[in-house]
Protein backbone atom coordinates (compact mmCIF):
# COMPACT_ATOMS: atom_id res chain seq x y z
CA UNK A 1 0.00 0.00 0.00
CA UNK A 2 3.16 2.65 1.08
CA UNK A 3 4.37 1.84 -2.51
CA UNK A 4 1.09 2.15 -4.43
CA UNK A 5 1.06 5.80 -2.78
CA UNK A 6 4.73 6.65 -3.39
CA UNK A 7 4.41 5.64 -6.73
CA UNK A 8 0.89 7.66 -7.15
CA UNK A 9 2.45 10.82 -6.05
CA UNK A 10 6.08 10.75 -7.87
CA UNK A 11 3.67 10.13 -10.87
CA UNK A 12 1.61 13.08 -10.09
CA UNK A 13 4.82 15.31 -9.48
CA UNK A 14 6.24 14.18 -12.55
CA UNK A 15 2.93 15.33 -14.63
CA UNK A 16 2.57 18.16 -13.12
CA UNK A 17 6.18 19.12 -13.34
CA UNK A 18 5.72 18.40 -17.08
CA UNK A 19 2.45 20.99 -17.50
CA UNK A 20 4.17 23.91 -14.92
CA UNK A 21 7.22 23.69 -17.74
CA UNK A 22 9.25 21.86 -14.80
CA UNK A 23 8.68 24.93 -12.21
CA UNK A 24 7.96 24.17 -8.85
CA UNK A 25 6.76 25.74 -6.18
CA UNK A 26 7.19 25.61 -2.62
CA UNK A 27 4.72 26.79 -0.01
CA UNK A 28 7.15 26.29 3.40
CA UNK A 29 5.27 26.31 6.81
CA UNK A 30 6.73 29.99 8.76
CA UNK A 31 6.84 27.80 11.71
CA UNK A 32 9.82 25.51 10.52
CA UNK A 33 11.70 28.78 10.60
CA UNK A 34 11.08 28.42 14.38
CA UNK A 35 11.98 25.22 14.99
CA UNK A 36 15.43 25.50 13.21
CA UNK A 37 16.49 28.76 15.31
CA UNK A 38 14.90 26.36 18.59
CA UNK A 39 17.10 23.24 17.31
CA UNK A 40 20.42 25.36 16.38
CA UNK A 41 20.26 26.79 20.27
CA UNK A 42 19.45 23.69 21.49
CA UNK A 43 23.04 22.50 19.57
CA UNK A 44 24.71 25.42 20.80
CA UNK A 45 24.19 24.40 23.88
CA UNK A 46 24.51 20.63 24.13
CA UNK A 47 28.13 21.12 22.14
CA UNK A 48 29.48 22.80 25.75
CA UNK A 49 27.92 20.29 27.93
CA UNK A 50 29.56 17.02 29.23
CA UNK A 51 28.15 13.31 29.50
CA UNK A 52 27.08 14.54 33.30
CA UNK A 53 25.39 17.52 32.55
CA UNK A 54 27.94 19.82 33.48
CA UNK A 55 29.03 22.26 31.24
CA UNK A 56 32.63 23.37 29.94
CA UNK A 57 33.87 26.66 31.37
CA UNK A 58 36.18 28.37 33.39
CA UNK A 59 36.88 28.73 37.41
CA UNK A 60 39.51 30.67 39.19
CA UNK A 61 41.55 28.39 41.42
CA UNK A 62 43.22 30.14 44.11
CA UNK A 63 44.86 27.93 46.33
CA UNK A 64 46.83 25.11 46.20
CA UNK A 65 48.08 23.53 49.30
CA UNK A 66 48.74 20.61 51.63
CA UNK A 67 46.52 21.79 54.57
CA UNK A 68 43.13 21.04 54.35
CA UNK A 69 42.39 23.47 57.21
CA UNK A 70 44.05 26.49 55.64
CA UNK A 71 41.79 25.71 52.06
CA UNK A 72 38.69 25.44 54.21
CA UNK A 73 39.66 28.56 56.13
CA UNK A 74 40.10 30.43 52.57
CA UNK A 75 37.07 29.10 51.61
CA UNK A 76 35.07 30.13 54.46
CA UNK A 77 36.03 33.76 54.15
CA UNK A 78 35.52 33.81 50.43
CA UNK A 79 31.61 32.01 51.02
CA UNK A 80 31.54 35.59 53.41
CA UNK A 81 32.96 38.28 51.26
CA UNK A 82 31.44 36.51 47.38
CA UNK A 83 27.92 35.64 48.28
CA UNK A 84 27.27 35.02 44.82
CA UNK A 85 29.59 32.96 44.13
CA UNK A 86 30.20 29.33 44.39
CA UNK A 87 33.25 28.07 45.90
CA UNK A 88 34.83 24.67 45.42
CA UNK A 89 37.57 22.77 47.29
CA UNK A 90 39.04 20.24 45.44
CA UNK A 91 40.90 17.15 46.89
CA UNK A 92 43.80 15.89 44.20
CA UNK A 93 46.01 14.07 46.38
CA UNK A 94 48.04 15.06 48.11
CA UNK A 95 46.91 18.67 47.20
CA UNK A 96 43.20 20.65 48.36
CA UNK A 97 42.33 23.45 45.61
CA UNK A 98 40.11 26.06 46.27
CA UNK A 99 37.85 27.35 43.15
CA UNK A 100 35.82 30.09 42.66
CA UNK A 101 33.02 30.77 40.46
CA UNK A 102 31.12 29.46 37.14
CA UNK A 103 32.05 30.92 34.53
CA UNK A 104 30.71 29.99 31.06
CA UNK A 105 33.61 32.55 29.21
CA UNK A 106 37.26 33.27 29.69
CA UNK A 107 36.35 36.74 29.55
CA UNK A 108 34.00 36.90 32.45
CA UNK A 109 36.22 34.72 34.43
CA UNK A 110 39.23 37.75 33.82
CA UNK A 111 37.08 40.57 34.63
CA UNK A 112 35.99 39.04 37.60
CA UNK A 113 40.08 38.10 38.17
CA UNK A 114 40.11 41.49 38.52
CA UNK A 115 37.83 42.36 40.92
CA UNK A 116 39.03 39.55 43.10
CA UNK A 117 42.51 42.08 43.56
CA UNK A 118 41.17 43.86 46.08
CA UNK A 119 40.30 40.80 48.38
CA UNK A 120 43.41 38.54 48.29
CA UNK A 121 47.48 39.48 47.39
CA UNK A 122 47.51 35.87 46.34
CA UNK A 123 47.64 35.26 42.58
CA UNK A 124 44.61 33.78 40.98
CA UNK A 125 44.90 31.32 38.04
CA UNK A 126 42.23 30.99 35.05
CA UNK A 127 40.88 27.43 34.93
CA UNK A 128 39.22 25.25 32.81
CA UNK A 129 36.82 22.93 34.56
CA UNK A 130 33.52 21.61 34.26
CA UNK A 131 30.88 24.02 35.51
CA UNK A 132 27.28 24.32 36.89
CA UNK A 133 25.06 26.51 34.53
CA UNK A 134 21.61 26.60 34.29
CA UNK A 135 21.09 27.66 30.14
CA UNK A 136 18.66 30.49 29.79
CA UNK A 137 20.45 32.62 32.33
CA UNK A 138 22.76 33.41 30.05
CA UNK A 139 24.13 33.39 26.36
CA UNK A 140 26.98 31.84 25.23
Amino acid sequence: MKHFILTTFIIAALHCSALCNDTIIVHKDARLDILTEKQASINKITSRMSSNGLFKGYRLQLLNTRSRDEAFKLKASLLEYFTDEKVYVLYQAPYFKVRLGNFMNRNDAEDFKKDLGSFTSQPAYIVDDLIEYIPGTDEF
